[in-house]
């Protein structure tokens, strides 16, 4: 390959090398909507390194037809070097018709890495079809303040289970040669308040324990071809300019040898943001000097880049090294050989009946039981049954998000699930953001003349996602007031929320009977929810994120360091969330006992039972907690460090064992040096990360 790419490099001018290091924004290629060879010749005459998404312009059989125009273009201009396109695939791909999947979060939920790497494999087959070779997903920022609009996006608060999760997603998709791009390096999601891309001071030692790990594993044990750059800054250097991060670590340390995106206009924030560069040039450069490839959507600054050459303020040798890396994931994709995608088989396998059928699988493993006093499982001959609220009719899909396909909503879920004798009654109440109570009176009306009334709740892209941030994680509008309203009329009440983010429930969840975390749950959520609901599927689901009692909590996180003071407010006494890190009811009940412990010279072994000690069979994730009693530096109060899934029928009983080795209970040290110390720890297995058994091992 070495040999390959100086070969390649060889033939270029110094305007084509650069060119590779460039993105084409698709306007570029548009006039009015419509693809335009004439524009796309004249912008790729020097070749180009990448294209931002194009083809979910378009209707799915005409983009994946343009995806093969563009690479014919590609072939006959300059380098003669074949395009790579880019596009989102968090949780499907985002051109049209390709298969929609639950939202990031509620992937994190499951607690299955096997089953995410098989969607990932299933979004990587869909993706490379359609004539798109390189995702700027997955999204592995950890997410420890849930005011921050992009929660959803990732796979929660623990850095062991987000690392779990970005290891399967990528290696799904990159099974199916597809560039996987984990993000946002580094430490982005976490400024002050919960806010969007802000400014973060942090120690190394926290960066290195908490927002480190899932890129490290992304890179050493995924293999991730690209990373993207974040938006912040950290202690003061701005991410897409911090040649420690980009250089030191990521390639010096952690092996890294793909290359580098930017976020979409971080490099030209460099100057017009952060103000480090006074030109737009001035921000190409610093970037590339840190380590940052190749400039997206567009490259405003990266296009003075032959220029800077030409006047001796960046080395060509600087270019080549760049270009390299560009153009090994380029012949790792295999474009020079087969640059071309297969509308065909695109049109056979986006959005099938096996790709639809395992959406809903996955939707039904993803949802979290919160809340149950017994009213759940319902049955289909329920004699009436109002479904009520904002979501419960509405296509809610979370972030970066696909379209052209059908979307089975809660309501024509249950429809679907009835029997033919149940009287139906539908009442949107509310808009999700709204504070017109008008329509009250005829879901106040439906609540009276059924059964049961399930009032559908939670988010939209309104009121959270990427540029949706929040302040108040109460339900947005009036909802808490419908949810009151219904509630007073006696008849009982089940929560669903469809939603990407903690919500707090102080206000009524005292009113309700049973709550369900659906989140954003893909194209085939409706029927998903309705196999929750009437007990088709026993959820199993697990939060990944701390759900508050209050706003004010925030940041909470289960991995807290200890503290001298009590962790408490005069409102709330000690760590009282809502739900726990880790929590999540079943209809059936599980019983923990026999917890051992054994420890030995290369590793230790413990093993717990568990018994299904409910009328339904069920999964379990049973969650092994470890805490460091006595440490040369403070360690977390307890950290997650392994967890298994297991199915019980009624009465079956099961031993899970697992095994840590030194470097589950090491720590860096003051010098930041994984270091084991003798002494006492803790472990505690059990459902979640405030419950479990405990036993105590001592390292020698």
């Amino acid at each position: 390959m070495d040999e390959r790419i100086k070969k390649i490099l060889s033939k270029m001018t110094l305007e084509e090398k650069t060119a590779q290091l460039m993105c084409v924004e698709r306007n570029q290629l548009l006039e009015k909507e419509n693809f335009s060879p004439s524009k796309a010749n004249a912008v790729l005459k020097n070749g180009a390194g990448q294209i931002s998404p194009v083809l979910r312009q378009f209707e799915s059989e005409q983009g994946t037809e343009i995806a093969n125009e563009i690479q014919k273009i590609a072939a006959g201009t300059g380098p003669k070097v074949p395009v790579i396109i880019h596009d989102e695939c968090l949780h499907g791909c985002m051109a049209e018709g390709s298969t929609s999947f639950p939202q990031s979060i509620a992937l994190a939920s499951s607690w299955e890495p096997a089953m995410v790497e098989k969607i990932a494999r299933i979004i990587g087959k869909e993706t490379r079809a359609r004539g798109i070779h390189q995702a700027l997903s997955p999204t592995i920022n950890i997410a420890r303040d849930s005011r921050h609009g992009r929660v959803e996006e990732t796979y929660g608060e623990d850095p062991y289970l987000t690392s779990l999760m970005a290891v399967a997603f990528i290696k799904g998709l990159q099974s199916q040669k597809v560039i996987a791009t984990p993000k946002h390096f580094a430490a982005d999601f976490a400024g002050d308040g919960g806010r969007d891309s802000g400014p973060v001071f942090f120690s190394e030692r926290i960066l290195r324990e908490v927002f480190f790990p899932a890129f490290k594993a992304s890179i050493i044990e995924a293999k991730a071809l690209s990373v993207m750059a974040a938006y912040n800054s950290i202690n003061g250097i701005p991410s897409s300019s911090n040649r420690w991060l980009l250089t030191d670590v990521l390639r010096g340390e952690w092996g890294f040898d793909g290359f580098v995106v930017s976020d979409y206009g971080s490099v030209w924030g460099l100057y017009g943001s952060h103000g480090v560069a006074d030109s737009l040039a001035g921000a190409g450069h610093l970037a590339l000097e840190a380590g940052l490839d190749i400039e997206i959507p567009d490259s405003p600054c990266f296009s003075h880049l032959a220029q800077l050459v030409r006047e001796g303020r960046v080395s060509e040798s600087l270019i080549d090294i760049a270009v390299e890396r560009v153009l090994k994931g380029k012949i790792w994709l295999g474009l020079f050989e087969s640059p071309f995608s297969d509308p065909e088989k695109a049109k056979k396998i986006c959005d099938c009946e096996e790709h639809r059928n395992f959406a809903l699988k996955a939707a039904e493993r993803c949802m979290v039981l919160l809340k149950n006093n017994g009213i759940l499982p319902l049955s289909t001959d329920t004699g009436s049954i109002a479904v009520i609220g904002p979501n419960a009719d509405a296509v809610r899909l979370g972030g970066y998000s696909g379209s052209g396909i059908k979307v089975v909503t809660a309501f024509e879920g249950i429809k679907n699930k009835i029997s033919k004798r149940t009287k139906l009654y539908f009442a949107e109440g509310c808009k999700v953001n709204s504070i017109d109570k008008s329509g009250f009176s005829k879901a106040v009306s439906a609540a009276q003349r059924a059964d049961v009334a399930i009032l559908v709740m939670g988010n939209s892209s309104e009121t959270e996602g990427e540029n949706r941030d929040r302040c108040n994680l109460n339900l947005p509008g009036v909802q808490e007031d419908l949810i009151k309203a219904v509630s007073d009329t006696g008849t009982p009440v089940i929560v669903v929320l469809i939603n990407g983010s903690a919500i707090t429930m102080q206000n009524w969840i005292g009113c309700v009977d049973a709550v369900i975390e659906a989140w954003y749950p893909g194209e085939e959520g409706g029927n998903a929810i309705a196999n929750v609901l009437f007990g088709d599927y026993n959820p199993s689901g697990k939060l990944p994120i701390t759900f508050p009692r209050f706003t004010g909590q925030l940041p909470l996180y289960y991995n807290h360091l200890p503290c001298l003071r009590k962790y408490d407010y005069v409102e709330v006494r000690g760590f009282q969330p809502m739900f726990p890190f880790g929590y999540g009811l079943s209809y059936t009940s599980f019983n923990y006992r026999n917890l051992k412990v054994f420890s030995g010279k290369s590793s230790i072994k413990i093993s717990v039972e568990i018994e299904n000690t409910g009328k339904y069979e069920g999964n379990e994730v049973v969650q092994l907690y470890l805490r460091d009693i006595v440490c040369s530096v403070i360690r977390p109060v307890k950290q997650l460090v392994r967890f298994e899934k297991i199915h019980l029928k009624p009465g079956e009983k099961k031993i899970v064992d697992f095994s840590l080795n030194h470097q589950d209970v090491s720590f860096l040290d003051e010098n930041l040096k994984p270091k084991v110390e003798p002494g006492l720890f803790e472990v505690m297995a059990g459902p979640n990360s405030a419950q479990g058994l405990k036993a105590t091992f001592e390292i020698k």
